[in-house]
């Protein structure tokens, strides 16, 4: 832990924990600390409706939720108003807008910057607004227009968030080439939380989140800690690679999205044990 920069514990310990609305996460959330920060994913497999289901009890928990709207699940603006209703109602404040996995949109939506501009039209109680980033690319979508479509998007937004990320250098080169452009949304780095390498890439098959293979493709250490199914992967390795001032920073790192693949006792566990070494 000693590498570990100041400021990172504090950050850890206050991190988001993204969970999958899959049948038990409702249970394990009572690993958590109340009042944590839980987002709650939404995609094609499981639709709106399992999201809003998850968000309600979560808050009903207490804990301090975070839905995911996919643009491209939502067929038109009389859904996304009901959308925003169901989430009102649980207490939420805050919205996490993407465009979402669905091959072919829904409805009139097919990406986040429209159903941003539709919320701005709409009268609501969502005083937080986040959307998503790509430091080491997308497989799909160049990197100009990626930053094309950040720039537009941030007019409506508070805060941005990385997807998976395990290149220190790529992130911090690219947020110094955002920051440039104008984009001064504060970012919460989107990280793996702390399990096996052949965890990671077992959960990654079969949640269908590929960036994380992606890096293990680059990486020959961690290639060959799959092979020994060792446990290597740590997050707060990564965060002792970035420089202390830049975390410390609250205008450039708002805080933690911790991609927890619904590992939740584990993740929860981590976080008490950087807490306590602090």
């Amino acid at each position: 832990m000693s590498g570990r920069p100041i400021g990172a514990a504090a950050l850890i310990s206050s991190a988001n924990i993204e969970v999958i609305p899959l049948k038990g996460a409702e249970t394990k959330l009572q690993a958590l600390s109340a009042g944590s920060g839980v987002t709650i994913t939404c995609s094609p497999k499981f639709g709106l409706e399992r999201t809003l289901q998850h968000v309600e009890s979560a808050a009903r928990a207490g804990f301090h939720v975070i839905p995911h709207l996919a643009a491209r699940q939502v067929a038109d603006r009389a859904e996304l108003e009901q959308f925003v209703r169901r989430v009102e109602k649980a207490g939420v404040t805050d919205l996490y807008v993407i465009g979402g996995d669905a091959d072919r949109p829904a409805g009139r939506y097919s990406a986040a910057l429209e159903v941003l501009q539709d919320l701005a039209d709409m009268d609501h109680s969502i005083t937080r607004l986040g959307v998503g980033c790509y430091p080491e690319g997308h497989p799909k979508i160049d990197d100009s227009v990626l930053l094309e479509a950040l720039q537009a998007k941030q007019q409506y937004a508070d805060y941005m968030v990385s997807q998976l990320c395990f290149d220190p250098s790529a992130l911090v080169g690219w947020l110094g080439t955002v920051r440039d452009a104008g984009v001064h949304l504060p970012l919460r780095i989107g990280l793996a939380a702390p399990m096996s390498v052949r965890k990671l890439a077992e959960l990654s098959f079969k949640i269908g989140v590929g960036q994380s293979l992606r890096f293990l493709t680059k990486q020959h250490g961690l290639v060959g800690n799959l092979i020994l199914g060792t446990n290597s992967y740590r997050p707060e390795d990564l965060l002792g690679e970035i420089d202390p001032a830049l975390l410390a920073d609250s205008h450039q790192i708002e805080g933690l999205h911790l991609f927890s693949f619904n590992q939740i006792e584990a993740t929860a566990a981590w976080q008490r044990q950087v807490a306590d070494a602090a």
